[in-house]
């Protein structure tokens, strides 16, 4: 599993450095103010939370492993669709997946709730 976590980090960081690349000087004079601000906010929630994820795959061993692994599941799944959810909605213009950015927020939530609960329980 942290092995796992770790090459998701690896590609999550390296994708997230291409799109914030890709937001500045390609997207920058493309794009609507708010829609630039929508994308600079994805770039930030996916670089905060692959250095969460890499950090947590690291002190696993010193944590509960199950709700470790809660919280590494939630980290991965909230990148995807937090992040993913609002450089689609930048994209492609998509206003239903508008619907899926909370649910990502949500994990994002849950998997910080999850990695207290890892370190009280070990």
């Amino acid at each position: 599993m942290f092995r796992t976590s770790i090459i998701f980090a690896a590609f999550s960081g390296l994708i997230a450095v291409i799109l914030g690349a890709f937001g500045t000087h390609a997207l920058k004079n493309q794009l609507a103010p708010g829609l630039i601000d929508v994308w600079h906010t994805a770039v930030l929630y996916q670089f905060i939370h692959t250095l969460a994820l890499l950090i947590v795959a690291n002190l696993g061993d010193k944590l509960h492993p199950s709700w470790t692994r809660y919280s590494l599941y939630l980290f991965m799944f909230g990148i995807i669709l937090f992040s993913g959810s609002l450089y689609c909605l930048v994209l492609i213009g998509l206003g239903k997946l508008g619907m899926v950015t909370p649910i990502g927020g949500l994990c994002f939530i849950l998997a910080w709730l999850c990695l207290a609960i890892a370190a009280l329980k070990k």
